[in-house]
């Protein structure tokens, strides 16, 4: 199948979805779809998240994975154009209900993103800005707990415990991004959304990142879209791949990497199309 011709395929033509079950899932998303005003973005996805599991969404630019991940925490809602269809359910509740509490739902669901965005403020309030929000700490002591833990957990702590005070926007860009990791888990999330998290560092801090996710699937369910597919060989479980906004399959990451069931997987996977 040459390039040109995957573009004129009509609307129809996937039928294939979330073809594995993990093996306890805690989100799920049924017939999931994104309109951008009269453009449709996304069409009918499928597809479960799974608890302690890393999942990663491959795909061309374009392909729709960072507008879907963007609906498991109804990023989208910030886009006046953007309408979403379809149900998505964090713990058998559906997040698109009336009464979802938004803000507890980012909660819960976390977003770390493509470039570090850590708040002009130190790195202590960088992470206790969220709990602080939430109620949940009583005492400064139970807030320096929250602090610690967290960074600890983002592994951190030890390059910043001596300067608590200096503000987040002073770190190198790989200890940004993990400074954000740690505010996302300072408010014990269910779920942590990572969006290209590595794209803006340097081998080493990628290297640094990578293993970050390899520790926290141990307490989270983490989505991650990635453009390479050698990191997402390295930290994921079960692997999703976009096209032109549908999803093709989904499988375990070995298995797509190394005997994928659709042709587009493949002519992907071995570099023929993206």
């Amino acid at each position: 199948m040459k390039n040109n011709e995957l573009i004129t395929l009509s609307d129809d033509f996937l039928t294939v979805g979330d073809t594995t079950t993990p093996n306890e899932k805690i989100m799920e998303s049924q017939d999931c779809c994104v309109f951008y005003d009269e453009a449709q973005a996304l069409r009918n996805i499928n597809l479960e998240v799974g608890k302690k599991e890393v999942l990663s969404l491959i795909g061309p630019s374009g392909c729709g994975k960072s507008t879907f991940i963007r609906c498991l925490n109804r990023l989208n809602d910030t886009i006046d154009s953007a309408k979403v269809t379809g149900k998505i359910t964090l713990e058998g509740q559906d997040i698109y209900n009336s009464d979802m509490d938004v803000v507890l739902l980012r909660a819960r669901v976390g977003m770390v993103f493509q470039k570090p965005n850590p708040f002009p403020k130190s790195v202590y309030e960088n992470v206790a800005y969220g709990p602080r929000i939430h109620g949940m700490s009583e005492s400064k002591a139970d807030m320096d707990e929250i602090v610690e833990t967290s960074l600890l957990r983002a592994g951190l702590w030890d390059e910043v415990k001596d300067r608590l005070n200096t503000s987040g926007t002073a770190l190198s860009g790989g200890q940004q991004q993990r400074l954000c990791i740690a505010r996302a888990i300072a408010v014990r999330p269910d779920v942590i959304l990572m969006d290209e998290p590595c794209s803006a560092l340097d081998p080493i801090a990628t290297d640094r990142i990578e293993d970050l996710i390899s520790e926290l699937k141990e307490n989270y369910a983490i989505v991650i879209v990635t453009h390479s597919m050698s990191q997402a060989s390295r930290v994921s479980q079960r692997a999703a791949y976009f096209h032109l906004g549908h999803l093709v399959e989904t499988d375990a990451t070995e298995k797509i990497f190394g005997d994928p069931d659709h042709e587009l997987t493949q002519n992907y996977i071995k570099g023929r199309i993206g």
